[in-house]
This record gives structure tokens, sequence and C-alpha cells, in this order.
């Protein structure tokens, strides 16, 4: 699993062990890579995971998913003739590769060619949308794929309808449930051709119908694999501003549509103009930006990316091991409220090596919970 030239698959064993290390409660993307990077490969630690998390001191006795189970999952999602990409092998869709909580495994239905765009948008918005707004999001979507970029939405009726209905062969539909469950039922038809000439993607098993605790993860997955993220019309409390907030922790470009004050749907995009995000008008103010984002980040060839390293928050090391008294430490830094990882290693003092193995074991134990943007808190 070093760095390559050559392109990575790995065994079904490998892949069978990633499967049940993500599908174990209490363990994340986060902190999925975390075990992969300490311990080389998903066989080994999902054979070694319980036994570290019981000397972290863990309560609960840490129980790997089943094999069997997984087994399942994996003959479900091939009846439905989905393609399956696990994180680390180099078909993975870099960009989204490349974030903090990359999903472990991703599920697609459809056209797989359009995950390594040369550029790609994301685009979301007002479920209750409307008109002017829905025809706005066709009259981008559509001259923005003509352009050669993919679209990157969320199925979702409104905005994300229109942007998938402008450009069905050059969109993505990334969904919070499992890729055999339509939702929400008005967009059977638009799923369907989807299904056809776009991609539809998914983390979750397939059967897993959509909670709302399933939306947010989705939208991470939705500007994870797009260059920027276009906002129309969104309340201040809405999943769209989850979606930019995401996009800027990815260090995507976040455009935004103004709309007027009186309107609640405008008033989370307008938010996001006043927070410095680039104000589109035309298409071609997407465009002109997605260019120069472009001309100083070449996208990195699948067989070059190095899907062995974890984020650069995230080095924790074989041999350092954080001590129970530095445990002691961490755990006195932190809060209920979330705070940044480099924050407590500017506080503890401690090298960064250990204060990051200290946190992987903590987490098993159940003692701390990460947050997105490199955060932890007390659980």
């Amino acid at each position: 699993m070093n760095k390559t030239e050559t392109l990575v698959r790995f065994s079904d064993d490998e892949r069978l062990a990633r499967l049940r290390l993500i599908r174990t409660d209490g363990i994340g993307p986060v902190l999925f890579r975390q075990l992969i990077h300490r311990f080389g490969d998903a066989v080994t630690a999902a054979e070694q995971v319980p036994d570290l998390a019981a000397s972290s001191g863990r309560r609960k006795p840490l129980r790997i998913a089943g094999a069997d189970d997984c087994a399942r999952e994996l003959e479900a999602a091939g009846r439905l003739g989905a393609h399956v990409f696990f994180w680390g092998e180099s078909a993975y869709p870099y960009r989204l590769a490349a974030t903090e909580d990359a999903p472990a495994v991703l599920y697609t239905l459809g056209n797989t060619e359009l995950l390594s765009p040369s550029s790609a948008l994301g685009v979301v918005g007002a479920r209750n949308a409307s008109a002017s707004g829905i025809k706005l999001t066709g009259m981008l979507a559509g001259k923005v794929a003509e352009a050669g970029t993919v679209i990157v939405s969320g199925l979702a009726r409104g905005i994300d309808a229109a942007a998938h209905k402008a450009a069905p062969k050059a969109t993505i539909a990334c969904v919070a449930g499992g890729l055999d469950i339509i939702y929400p039922r008005e967009n059977t038809g638009l799923y369907h051709t989807l299904k056809a000439d776009g991609l539809i993607v998914s983390e979750m098993p397939p059967g897993t119908q959509p909670q709302a605790r399933h939306f947010p993860r989705r939208n991470r997955i939705i500007s994870g694999l797009s260059d920027g993220v276009l906002i129309v019309e969104a309340a201040l409390r809405s999943g769209s501003l989850i979606t930019a907030r995401y996009a800027l922790e990815q260090g995507r470009d976040v455009f935004a549509v103004p709309g007027s004050p009186l309107d609640p749907r405008s008033q989370g995009a307008n938010k996001l103009l006043k927070d410095g995000a680039i104000l589109v008008e035309n298409a071609d103010d997407i465009l002109n930006e997605l260019s120069v984002w472009h001309r100083g980040k070449e996208p990195v060839p699948q067989s070059n990316f190095d899907f062995s390293s974890p984020p650069a928050t995230i080095k924790p090391a074989r041999e350092h091991s954080a001590p129970a008294g530095d445990e002691a430490t961490l755990l006195s830094l932190l809060s209920p409220s979330a705070v940044h990882i480099d924050e407590v290693i500017r506080l503890s003092g401690m090298p960064t090596e250990v204060v990051l193995s200290g946190f992987l074991e903590l987490e098993l134990a159940g003692k701390i919970t990460r947050h997105a943007g490199g955060k932890v808190s007390l659980s």
C-alpha cells in the first residue's frame, strides 16, 4: 500500500477486512485511516483492534463487524451491478481520497468515468426552491457541464434535481441511503435516468433507508468529489450551508448566488457572500474561477496518489505510544466543546506522534469524540 506507479487493488481478504472495520460501531472514517496507518493493513487491524481497545480502557468490548454480514453486503452490491471502491485502491476518486474523512468504501451505479473528471462542481440549495432559483440552477449547471465540468449534487427535490436534470450525462448524484433506495420518491424517474446515463454514489450498505444523520455525511461526499460548491437559495440553518462548511474545510471554492434579503431562502447564500464566497451571476463566474483553481492545482493521476498517508493531522506511528500519564494529560486539556488537535499538541508540549497515538487509543476507549476539521472533544 505504498506509493506506486501501478494500479492498486486489494485482495478479497483485505477488502472484506476493510469493510468489517468501517462497519464496526465506534469506528468512523478518520479512526479507520488511523488504524490502517498503525497496523499496516485491515486484516491485521481487525485482529488486533479489540485487544488494543481493551488495553486502552474501553469498558464494553469492541466487536468487529461480522465477516458473514459484510460478505453479504458485498454480494448485495454485486447483485445491483454496483462498482465498489475502497479507500486505498488507486481507482478510488482522488479528490475524495485526499479529504480527512473520506468514506472507507464507496458504492456506485452508472458511469464511473465521471469520478475522475478534469473539473467538478457541487451544486446544492433549497428543497423548496423558487421557480426562478430552479430556472437559474438549470441554466448554470447546463452551461458549466457543456464546458466539460461534471456536476455533483444530492438528488434532493428543488435545486439538486434542477442541477441533475440540466446535465444528466455529466452528473453525479450522492445519496444518503443505499444505492437501491430511491429518495425522495418523486425523483424516481430522475434516479433511473442518472443510473443509466450519469452516476449514483453512496457509502451506505445496499438497502439502507436514509435517516437524518446520514445527510450531513452525504454532504461531505458532494464537496469532496468537487473542486468547488455552488449554493443556490439556502436558509441560514440548512444542509446546504453544512456542505459549504465541508467545502471550506476541504480547501474547495464556495460560490453563491445572491438573493433578496426578504426571502428566507436567500439568507444563507447572502451570508456566505458576506463571509467571502464567490458571487455568481452567470456560468463564466464559475468557470473562470475553476480555471484559476486548476492552473494552481493540477489533478494528481490516480496511479501516483499516495493512499498510504493519512491526512496531515493524522500521523500515528507504531513506535509511538502515549503512556497512561500522557493520556491523562490529554484528557485534562479537553472538554465537551471541540478543540483543534493542533491546539492540544501546543498546550501539551508532547511530540505530535505521541499525542495522535494517544488520541487513537482514547477514541477506541470511547473517551473522546472526533469532529470534522481536525477537532476533538470529550465524549
